[in-house]
């Protein structure tokens, strides 16, 4: 977990200081430090995934997604035979 908060905090600041270079030259310095301190804290507050983080997971809930609907038919499958009558053991 300390390696993702590692990568967060680089991603933090390095959208601050993108956001420090575009901001115009003739700002004040207290306006800029400012303005960078609430993109930072904003930036912060929110739990940001990379992008090989989302598709690891889409990855991850597509095999899940198969496998339950493999199951969903295998269970229906199962139940369609309760219904059957077999020589050994009749329906009930």
């Amino acid at each position: 977990m300390a390696n993702r908060e590692q990568r967060h905090h680089s991603a933090v600041e390095d959208i601050v200081a993108l956001v420090n270079s575009l901001l115009p030259g003739t700002l004040s310095e207290d306006l800029r430090k400012n303005f960078v301190a609430s993109v930072k804290a904003a930036l912060e507050g929110m739990d940001i995934a990379t992008r090989s983080e989302l598709e690891v997971q889409e990855s991850v809930l597509r095999k899940a997604r198969s496998k339950i609907e493999e199951l969903e038919t295998r269970v229906s499958e199962l139940e369609g035979d309760k219904g059957t009558v077999s020589d050994d053991h009749p329906a009930t």
